[in-house]
């Protein structure tokens, strides 16, 4: 495993409001630090197979030293789970439209009145995309490259975590986030 990260939080809703919210991956720019959102590129929402064009941004000052994409750029991803109201994943597909070992996931369990909403990122085995970033590195720089997108990617999941327990709580007072 090469990337294996997994954040929890308690969030003041029910089960099923908060994986209606998660799977809806259109909304993701409300909570995502990269994901300024997106389309299904079928229209038939989130289920197995559909195929979610995701528009993103990256900040200069992520891993500075590495050579990963900045700025804006899109990306395709394909539903793998989608088992309301307890887990729902995608794995990002390569150039060629295949998914590949590198898997987002939400997972929603009723904890008393509210819910555990875990979020994850796993990566088995190196994508296109990865293996593009580490073709000229050191064995050193690979181990540091690993050390400090764990670190980036632990970063936001907490961020994403938190903005969505910031969303969906207020909005359960008053009706749907």
């Amino acid at each position: 495993m090469i990337f294996s990260v997994s954040r929890e939080i308690l969030v003041g809703v029910d089960n099923t409001v908060a994986f209606d919210y998660v799977s809806d991956l259109t909304r993701s720019g409300e909570w995502s630090p990269e994901c300024l959102g997106g389309s299904w590129l079928d229209a038939t929402g989130p289920r197995v197979g559909a195929v979610f064009l995701g528009h993103n941004h990256r900040a200069e000052d992520v891993v500075a030293w590495a050579p990963v994409v900045r700025g804006d750029w899109t990306t395709q991803a394909e539903v793998i789970e989608f088992a309301p109201p307890a887990r729902f994943a995608w794995a990002m597909r390569d150039s060629s439209g295949r998914p590949q070992d590198s898997v987002w996931s939400f997972g929603v369990e009723p904890v008393g009145t509210g819910s555990r909403l875990t979020h994850g990122f796993r990566m088995g085995r190196l994508t296109e995309g990865m293996r593009g970033i580490l073709a000229g590195m050191s064995e050193q720089q690979c181990e540091a490259f690993v050390r400090d997108w764990s670190a980036k990617i632990d970063q936001d999941l907490r961020a994403t975590l938190r903005r969505i327990k910031e969303r969906l709580e207020p909005a359960a007072a008053g009706g749907q986030p």
